[in-house]
């Protein structure tokens, strides 16, 4: 039985990370990373096959990408608790010469990272390779992936989301952060989405809709989208998030999309984040 409060407590420490690294440079994302908490910590601690060790291959275990890899902060922190590298290197997010830069990079070579995820709109045809070379290797594990929905904007995902069902890569379950906002203010205002799970359906998606800031119903529906696998279609997530969830006074608002809190801010947020892990 999955233990709900454990992965709860996970994602407090997640968020308390996000918000100090973020402050630590005075550089970062954190409204979407910590919208995208609660998902992120449900995969890697609670849906994913993961197997000890790391290597580019990700032969016989679940694969994750992370398209909108602005929300690196997220990302690096889940990674970190998940023993891919020690957590005390959360602490050169963004500085010279670390590995945590400010968009996943491969070159880098840090363990968990498979893409550079800089440029939106490409992690869709990376997962799409992934999961059928899976396919065409015998290897009968999952892909996931997560995109920004003001990412949904770049045309390549398009092209990728018309490819997986034409060719039935049914190993494959991607989300979407459908928190509606981005950069440059909501996606309704920037660049409307319009019917977005009519839009995955006529392409020939299985598509569900989910809370995403509810861990309960998150550990519910990635098990339900799991059940879905191997059908013929692939699966698509549409998250109700809320962008800078967890502190009061980032929710709701794309002005925290990238920006830093200053010292009187990061501990308003901390004070209503609890820690549970321990700081690096």
């Amino acid at each position: 039985m999955t233990d709900i409060k454990k992965l709860e407590a996970i994602v407090s420490q997640v968020r308390r990370d996000i918000v100090r690294m973020v402050h630590g440079c005075q550089s970062g994302h954190p409204g979407g990373s910590l919208g995208c908490a609660d998902y992120v910590t449900a995969l890697y601690f609670n849906a994913m096959d993961r197997k000890e060790g790391f290597d580019m291959n990700g032969t016989n275990e679940d694969l994750f990408f992370l398209s909108n890899g602005h929300i690196s902060p997220l990302f690096y922190s889940v990674l970190a608790h998940a023993g891919y590298f020690d957590k005390a290197e959360l602490a050169t997010f963004r500085k010279l010469d670390s590995r945590l830069q400010g968009h996943p990079t491969t070159h880098e070579h840090l363990p968990g990272v498979r893409i550079a995820s800089g440029s939106l709109g490409q992690g869709m045809s990376v997962a799409v390779g992934a999961a059928l070379a899976k396919k065409l290797n015998g290897d009968n594990k999952l892909v996931y992936a997560l995109f920004g929905d003001g990412e949904l904007q770049e045309g390549q995902i398009w092209e990728a989301a018309m490819f997986a069902p034409h060719n039935k890569v049914d190993n494959l379950i991607c989300a979407v952060d459908y928190n509606g906002q981005q950069i440059d203010g909501p996606t309704s205002k920037v660049l409307s989405l319009g019917d977005l799970k009519g839009k995955f359906e006529a392409f020939g998606w299985t598509v569900i809709e989910s809370a995403g800031n509810d861990m309960a119903v998150l550990v519910e529906t990635i098990a339900h989208a799991k059940s879905l696998t191997g059908q013929g279609k692939p699966i698509m997530i549409l998250l109700k998030t809320e962008m800078g969830f967890g502190v009061d006074y980032m929710m709701g608002t794309h002005k925290w999309h990238g920006a830093a809190p200053n010292d009187a801010q990061l501990e308003a947020a901390l004070v209503q984040l609890e820690e549970t892990l321990g700081d690096y």
